[in-house]
Order: structure tokens, then sequence, then C-alpha cells
């Protein structure tokens, strides 16, 4: 699936110790400022989902979001942010999570889509699986029907794949 873009490897750079020390950061901004990659990045990250209906794309902050909208609207979806507590207007619905360099938690807005929802989950990087489980879980509280999660990047050592339903469909552009 890699193969529409020539520099997968050059576009996603690595930062030791960001956020903490020992943590090995694959950040995806240099892809973003490439037109031709973020366009294959969108591409390749939408072809799995292009007949199933999506309704509403689900984006992690911060960078699931760039993702997540560009990704609505290659499916003509409409996004839904998922953000960190206190950045949402409104009744939110909040969920906590363990990370591979602490805890976090996220939120959506209270009845952001409309129970029945085909929704895909989307986020830049799967790591330990924290973020995207607890994504997971904010939308089955909406009562949407989770159709399966996107992302750019899985960090394949860090098990997060193993966090999340065996049942539902992850697909991910670049494996690590």
């Amino acid at each position: 699936m890699t193969d529409t873009y020539p520099d997968w490897a050059g576009a996603i750079r690595d930062v030791a110790d960001f956020p903490r020390p020992g943590i090995l950061f694959k950040d995806i901004t240099p892809l973003l400022a490439d037109a031709p990659g973020f366009r294959a990045a969108i591409a390749v990250m939408a072809a799995p989902w292009r007949a199933a209906n999506v309704q509403a794309v689900l984006g992690v902050e911060a960078r699931g979001f760039i993702l997540g909208a560009a990704l609505a609207l290659e499916l003509g979806a409409g996004f839904v942010p998922v953000r960190k507590p206190g950045k949402l207007p409104g009744a939110t619905l909040v969920q906590a999570y363990a990370l591979e360099y602490g805890s976090d938690r996220i939120e959506v807005c209270a009845g952001a889509v409309a129970p029945g929802t085909r929704v895909l989950l989307v986020d830049d990087v799967l790591a330990t699986g924290g973020t995207l489980a607890a994504a997971l879980l904010l939308a089955q509280r909406l009562e949407a029907e989770v159709l399966g999660a996107a992302v750019l990047v899985e960090l394949d050592g860090l098990g997060g794949r193993q966090r999340l339903p065996a049942g539902l469909p992850l697909r991910a552009t670049l494996v690590y």
C-alpha cells in the first residue's frame, strides 16, 4: 500500500526523548508539509474505507485532527474532534486512559453524532493503544456504530493493537 509515494521513510522524522526522556517520537510534520506526501497519505488511509459508508470521522487531538479532517473530506463524511479536557464547549463525555509515558483524558461533545452513526476513528500514531482505546469507548458511549480505526503510523513493538477489540478493523499506513 505504501508504494504510492516515493519517500515514506524520509517523511517521518524520529525525535529522541520527546515528549519525555526515553520516548522516540514519530514526527509526521515533514509529511504534512509535503503536498504530494500528504495527499498520498490521505489517499492510502481512505482506500480501505471508501465503500464503508462512513458518516463521521472522529479525529483524536492533535495530529489526528489534521489527518481526520482531510480523511473526512476525502470520504464525504463529517468530522468530530476528540479533544483534551476543557477545549470543547457545552456538555462533554470524558474518558481517562494510560499512555506510554503517563496518563491523560480525552473528551467529545455529548450528542456529537446521533446514535447509530457510522464512524471511523482516526489518529496519527498507534503506540500503546491507550488513546485509540479511549476514543473507541467515547464513540461507544455516543452509541455510534464504529466501523474501525485508521492510523498513519503503527509502532508495532508497543502492542497497541492488543488494547483494541480483536474484531475492530484497524488499518495502519506505515508500520515500524
